[in-house]
């Protein structure tokens, strides 16, 4: 993976999305002083089957702020689409473009957009909208023509984005080491309790470990044979 750029903004559909993905990666990079902010499409109340939106809303979303402080990220925010029903379009591509224009990264990072993961599984219609939805926004960023209604809110363009980074693709090119990171990465998946109470019989730590340990093997072959976390990286 490229190192030199000092801002990365991550951008995905739902509370626990970066933890299944990349937080070990995250935990590294922040640890080396670099800036990273989180910003959340969804609050994730649709998430846990036993609970009403209403109930998880609020939940989940202090369970997402207390897992990007267990690998020091401070800044999350939330755009407040519907959990499950997000679309992609203009709207969504605004707020995307919206944060890049207000945070400025270099990096930007999302979840796999494509229609499968990696083991052959279909994806789900909100993490493929929010990381299409990323790409294109990385762009309209930087264009004063598209959303001229954001220059005029005080969001200047920002074209500074180099790359955008995917996790968990199923064609991942680039990675970085989880060595590192990978302990504030199982603690940040903890993060998640409620949720992952509600996902599965295994004890959350049992769980996480196992769950973070497989993914970041999943790819370990390919660059340098240790844990890794893997992305599918574009240049702008």
């Amino acid at each position: 993976m490229p190192d030199d750029w000092r801002r990365a903004l991550a951008v995905v559909a739902h509370p626990d999305d970066l933890e299944y993905g990349c937080s070990a990666a995250v935990a590294s990079w922040a640890a080396e002083g670099r800036q990273i902010t989180y910003v959340l499409a969804t609050r994730g109340e649709a998430g846990i089957d036993t609970m009403t939106p209403a109930q998880a809303r609020p939940l989940r979303e202090a369970e997402q702020r207390a897992a990007a402080a267990a690998v020091g990220v401070r800044v999350v925010e939330f755009l407040d689409h519907r959990d499950g029903v997000i679309e992609y379009g203009m709207s969504l591509r605004r707020d995307i473009a919206a944060a890049v224009r207000r945070h400025r990264p270099e990096l930007v990072i999302t979840l796999n957009h494509r229609d499968t993961w990696a083991n052959g599984a279909w994806n789900t219609p909100d993490h493929v909208a929010v990381g299409r939805a990323v790409l294109d926004a990385a762009a309209d960023a930087g264009n004063r023509w598209i959303f001229p209604e954001l220059t005029e809110q005080g969001l200047r363009p920002w074209d500074g984005v180099r790359w955008v980074a995917v996790a968990n693709s199923p064609t991942p090119s680039h990675a970085v080491s989880a060595e590192a990171g990978f302990e504030q990465g199982v603690r940040s998946l903890l993060r998640h309790r409620a949720y992952l109470e509600a996902l599965t019989q295994e004890k959350p730590e049992t769980y996480a470990r196992r769950f973070l340990a497989d993914s970041t093997a999943l790819h370990s072959s390919r660059f340098a044979g240790g844990p890794a976390v893997a992305f599918e990286l574009f240049s702008r």
